[in-house]
């Protein structure tokens, strides 16, 4: 079976799942994401950099790239400044069984 999403197809549903949340970044956005439910962008980049440093324009991508592939939500409200805010999905939030696993692991491995 072949999974589409946007112009990549995958023949393994796992390669499409690996290729949606890995990277050196995405996995820290979603996992503050899945803790503190909805963060402004000066939050998000203020937990991030309190664990590494991470860029605006990094954060921006990321964030971009999580919401194209359906993972975060992004709200925009019409105020000055601008506030926008990011939560994840419904999808996104189907991801915390698969962090909490791979957190479990990061604290066996560490032992």
């Amino acid at each position: 079976m072949i999974y589409e999403i946007g112009q990549k197809s995958y023949s393994c549903p796992l390669l499409l799942t690996l290729e949606t949340i890995s990277g050196k970044w995405k996995g820290i956005i979603l996992w503050f994401l899945l803790e503190e439910k909805v963060l402004r962008f000066s939050e998000l980049k203020k937990k991030i950099n309190s664990a590494v440093k991470i860029t605006d324009k990094m954060l921006i991508q990321c964030l971009r790239e999580l919401e194209k592939n359906g993972i975060v939500s992004r709200s925009v409200y019409p105020v000055v400044p601008p506030k926008v805010e990011y939560s994840l999905t419904d999808l996104g939030k189907c991801l915390r069984p698969i962090f909490d696993e791979l957190v479990k692991f990061g604290l066996l491995h560490a032992l």
